[in-house]
């Protein structure tokens, strides 16, 4: 190692253990004047990196059976080990340390941030996680006897007051890895052990999207009901949960699904605003969607002309603004129309809609054929 690169400790940490203690996070002192402070002050003198390491790893061997000692050499060590960017080491020291202070949020931020820049995240959530657990458990221990209600929960809140900020870091790197993962099933897993956690998280709207988004994904219909429901309860304007609840229900067989996905879809046109002349992409997106489904809704119900009104809207919300959801609006619309005989408008609408490369093309491209095929005959 090269010299000067080890990291200062500015935190004191106060390890208590037994039945006195009212701490439900890890802290650790070394109390000045025992040997184990001496050993430190010896080793913090120490100028070469090299002999600083030995050094440390020889005050692990000796004071062996302190805890509140192992943790802080353990990642006294993982520190120096992340400086020089030997990260497996540090966290495989950092592992070490939170083995012996397992409830130490400022490890536990350390080890996920090493986890980061590993790109681990499979370890990061586990950090994040059980920072998460150990932060809501405090005040939750057993009061001690003769401390009054009002001295307990003082206490407790000054626990979380200090601890807040490495809370809320945790809480955002395991948001990430939830945004991070690509598989539906695994970004599932991630949210149900995310949710618990970290309760009225700050994040808890886009992760309820994400959450309906990867069920819908794993067509587990039940679950993106739940979840819709607990959202619009918490948020009744959430345009994803509204959304996604409207699309849902409108594939959904059941009696009744099709009026409810009619409702969702209402709603999400009046919260999205989408003709408003400040809305942006997002809100035009979402409100071409939600006319696209309610269009489609109308269809099943045989409401042909009502239908073609919304999907007209859905198009002209769509056009330059998301090409697949503009393609299934354009081959929605021109259903509508070949199923009135109106066969120009149905060959107009298709004609564009056969243009747009993705999956909706084909479809369009059969059905603008037999569009034609009606208007060769006279249809």
């Amino acid at each position: 190692m090269k010299r000067g690169r080890w990291p200062v400790l500015l935190v004191t940490f106060l390890f208590v253990v037994g039945p006195l203690s009212l701490a439900q996070i890890d802290n650790i002192v070394i109390p000045a004047g025992t040997p184990e402070d001496q050993a430190l002050q010896a080793i913090t003198k120490e100028p070469d990196d090299q002999k600083k390491m030995a050094m440390y790893e020889d005050f692990l061997k000796q004071f062996s059976s302190n805890p509140a000692a192992v943790a802080y050499g353990n990642w006294q060590i993982s520190q120096a080990y992340q400086s020089t960017r030997d990260l497996q080491k540090a966290l495989d020291y950092g592992d070490k340390a939170l083995a012996s202070a397992p409830r130490s949020l400022d490890i536990l931020v350390s080890q996920a941030s090493i986890a980061q820049q590993l790109k681990n995240n499979a370890k990061l959530l586990d950090y994040a996680v059980h920072g998460g657990e150990v932060y809501n458990s405090i005040g939750k221990e057993a009061k001690p006897e003769g401390m009054s209600d009002q001295d307990f929960a003082s206490h407790a809140q000054e626990q979380k007051d200090g601890a807040k900020s490495s809370y809320e870091f945790l809480e955002a790197a395991a948001f990430n890895v939830i945004v991070d993962d690509t598989n539906a099933k695994a970004r599932m897993s991630d949210i149900d052990r995310f949710t618990p956690a970290f309760p009225n998280s700050r994040f808890d709207e886009p992760i309820a999207s994400y959450a309906m988004m990867s069920l819908s994904e794993l067509k587990d219909t039940t679950r993106v009901v739940s979840y819709g429901e607990k959202a619009l309860a918490a948020n009744p304007n959430n345009l994803a949960a509204l959304l996604l609840l409207s699309t849902t229900y409108v594939d959904d067989p059941k009696p009744g699904s099709v009026a409810k996905a009619i409702t969702f879809a209402q709603r999400a046109v009046v919260a999205a605003q989408a003709d408003a002349p400040d809305a942006d992409r997002t809100r035009k997106l979402s409100g071409g969607v939600a006319h696209s489904t309610l269009g489609y809704a109308y269809m099943k119900q045989e409401k042909t002309v009502a239908a073609i009104a919304e999907l007209k809207s859905a198009t002209l919300l769509l056009k330059g603004v998301d090409d697949q959801q503009y393609a299934v609006a354009l081959y929605r619309l021109g259903y509508a129309y070949a199923k009135l005989s109106h066969n120009t408008e149905a060959r107009e609408v298709l004609l564009e809609a056969a243009k747009i490369p993705g999956p909706v093309q084909p479809l369009s491209q059969d059905l603008l054929a037999k569009v034609n095929a009606a208007r060769a005959k006279g249809k």
